[in-house]
């Protein structure tokens, strides 16, 4: 018709688009970031530039590792959304809870801050300007930290309070420990060691000592030597062994005292490592440290037990019953070695990785026998590893423990799989029990039927 107006459609670029011209954005950054801080590092004088490496990764690695914990909890989300596990009524979530794609976008931003204000930090200090240097780590951990607190309805606010507010019981258990309660406190045990770094790191910025020399001396407030690194080290254990208490009070199972115990193992390896800088050589030497390291061997195996055995509940036969049984005698007969299980029935490991829709991940990984043993020698060797991280006296060793840190919380996450997965496992078991005992049994149907007049 003459006169008439064809609406407009707006014109978008299609998302694979958008995808590559954000990666290729995000490698020139990476770029730029690592250019800026090579060439500032090397404007700095051979004697000092070893230290501020030091300090400068102090205050940036705590938030690095919770990035890729957060992108690692993505994928948790990713691959739960895939399959059958319905993780939102695990955690008793509402409907508007954050998906994988926003928790990979609040992960992305905090990859991009980060070392966004780790490179001002050494191009401010190299070029003279220190104050400003100085105050590059202090304004991004208030910033972080309004983020995290602020109460108006930005930033996914309902998350943010679900989150503080699981925080909070974790640290006061005087309520009834819920999933969600001990899940988290389980996972802040594997962030023990960002926790002592973030407090070192609040430490030199109340005592203005960023950017400073004042702070290398180990035994100053702030050095390597504090009681302070101990203490909160411990903390998460503490509050995942008084969590253990309060369940022993609720429900009155044993269980709950010996995963107690579990927690309470790690108490000697923090202390008796710390140690090292209060006690004579001879004496570390002689005594201590034999006592630290039976103390490590009964930390990590025990915890190891109790990841497969109570955790995942996974439990072994000698004999290949069923089409998705991944097991052997030859897996059986090294694990009686290992771990003295009773055979039962062979939890099915792999069953997560069974998506909803066909997917190379599913080929790739659900009931491949590799997967049985990564699972179980990896988890081994990374609980072994990880009292090093727990070691106040190991910590000059900065890189090593930040990469040991690193892949404690890739054990974290390969351990979240097949946790939820168990205690979703649960849950439906319960609900079919439930209603299975609602429903009426063939003899009562055939006493009421007798009543019926035809």
């Amino acid at each position: 018709m003459k006169g008439s107006t064809i609406p407009s459609v707006a014109i978008m670029p299609s998302p694979l688009f958008l995808w590559r011209f954000k990666v290729v954005l995000f490698l020139l950054w990476g770029l730029c970031c690592c250019k800026i801080g090579w060439d500032s590092v090397m404007r700095m004088s051979v004697d000092l530039r070893d230290l501020f490496l030091y300090e400068a990764f102090l205050y940036y690695n705590p938030l690095l590792l919770v990035a890729l914990m957060i992108w690692l909890w993505g994928v948790n989300l990713w691959v739960f959304a895939q399959s059958s596990v319905n993780y939102a009524k695990v955690f008793d979530l509402a409907q508007t809870h954050l998906s994988h794609r926003e928790i990979w976008r609040c992960a992305t931003w905090l990859t991009l801050i980060v070392p966004t204000s780790m490179t001002a930090y050494l191009y401010l200090y190299s070029h003279g300007e220190v104050s400003l240097a100085a105050s590059q780590p202090v304004l991004l951990y208030a910033i972080l930290l309004m983020i995290l607190l602020s109460p108006f309805d930005m930033f996914y606010l309902s998350s943010r309070f679900y989150f503080l507010r699981t925080v909070w019981r974790i640290i006061l258990p005087l309520q009834a420990i819920t999933f969600p309660d001990f899940f988290l406190a389980d996972i802040f045990t594997s962030m023990s060691k960002v926790f002592s770094d973030l407090e070192r790191s609040v430490c030199r910025m109340v005592n203005r000592q960023v950017a400073t020399i004042a702070w290398f001396e180990a035994d100053s407030i702030c050095g390597s030597h504090s009681v302070a690194i101990p203490l909160v080290l411990v903390f998460p254990y503490l509050w995942r062994f008084f969590q253990c208490l309060r369940q022993y009070k609720d429900t009155k199972e044993k269980t709950c005292l010996f995963n107690a115990l579990k927690y309470s193992t790690a108490i000697p390896v923090i202390f008796l490592s710390a140690l090292k800088y209060h006690v004579y050589p001879d004496q570390w030497v002689g005594f201590y440290r034999p006592l630290w390291l039976i103390s490590s061997v009964v930390n990590s195996l025990y915890s190891f037990y109790w990841d497969i055995k109570r955790d995942w509940d996974l439990r072994f036969v000698a004999s290949l019953h069923d089409d998705f049984t991944i097991c052997s005698a030859f897996h059986t007969s090294i694990l009686l070695l290992l771990t003295s299980f009773d055979l039962h029935t062979c939890s099915i490991l792999t069953r997560i990785f069974m998506f909803k829709n066909p997917s190379i991940w599913t080929n790739l990984l659900y009931g491949q026998n590799w997967v049985f043993y990564w699972v179980l020698g990896s988890n081994l060797v990374l609980r072994c590893t990880w009292t090093y991280k727990l070691s106040a006296h190991l910590r000059h060793n900065y890189l090593t423990v930040f990469t040991i840190a690193a892949l404690e919380i890739l054990r974290r996450w390969q351990w979240v799989f097949f946790r939820v997965e168990n205690e979703w496992n649960k849950m439906t078991a319960k609900q079919n029990l439930e209603m299975s005992s609602d429903m009426p049994s063939e003899g009562d149907r055939l006493l009421d039927s007798s009543n019926h007049t035809v």
